[in-house]
């Protein structure tokens, strides 16, 4: 933790984070983005105002602890929905590949390809990884009116379960649920 960080409060920092970038905290209106999840189809997160949203940025398709994230957070989708809430995995992967895993991992919503501009809603949200040029793993819950309630950024080589985000719906209020 950073001695300026209250205690309760949540460090954000992290030494792979590039010095300029900040993850986005709870409060800030989440930046509107229009991704494809398939060659011809895309998500405007704004289209989903009115319900909570869970984005989960990873590194990349076909890692190992990227193939297991996003396949726990497939076994949650009825927990996830339980609190209204959609969930889109993000990552400068495109769609051919995002194709590809999702028919592999059997995944059972929608994975958004960040990848031309590359990275550019990784950046807009403070998550982008210039050395490598991939997203950090980072989750974010934003509220049926777009503002971020919760932004988590794990170690890369981490899955970061499901606790923070259940914890982060659970904290909506009540008629956000429903």
């Amino acid at each position: 933790m950073t001695p300026d960080a209250a205690e309760g409060e949540i460090d954000y920092t992290h030494p792979e984070l590039e010095a300029e970038q900040t993850p986005l905290q709870p409060g800030t209106e989440a930046p509107d983005f229009t991704l494809p999840t398939t060659p011809d189809q895309a998500v405007t997160l704004s289209n989903f105002r009115g319900q909570p949203v869970i984005l989960a940025f990873y590194p990349a398709d076909w890692s190992p602890v990227c193939g297991d994230q996003m396949g726990l957070y497939n076994e949650f989708l009825s927990e996830f929905r339980d609190y209204n809430a959609q969930l889109f995995g993000l990552s400068v992967d495109g769609v051919w590949s995002h194709d590809a895993f999702e028919a592999d991992r059997n995944l059972h919503f929608p994975l958004l390809a960040d990848f031309e501009p590359k990275g550019e809603v990784a950046r807009a949200y403070g998550v982008y990884r210039d050395e490598p040029g991939t997203a950090e793993r980072a989750l974010f819950v934003i509220d049926a009116e777009g503002v971020v309630q919760w932004s988590y950024v794990s170690p890369v080589g981490v899955n970061p379960g499901v606790d923070g985000i259940l914890d982060a719906l659970e904290e909506l209020p009540s008629e956000e649920n429903q």
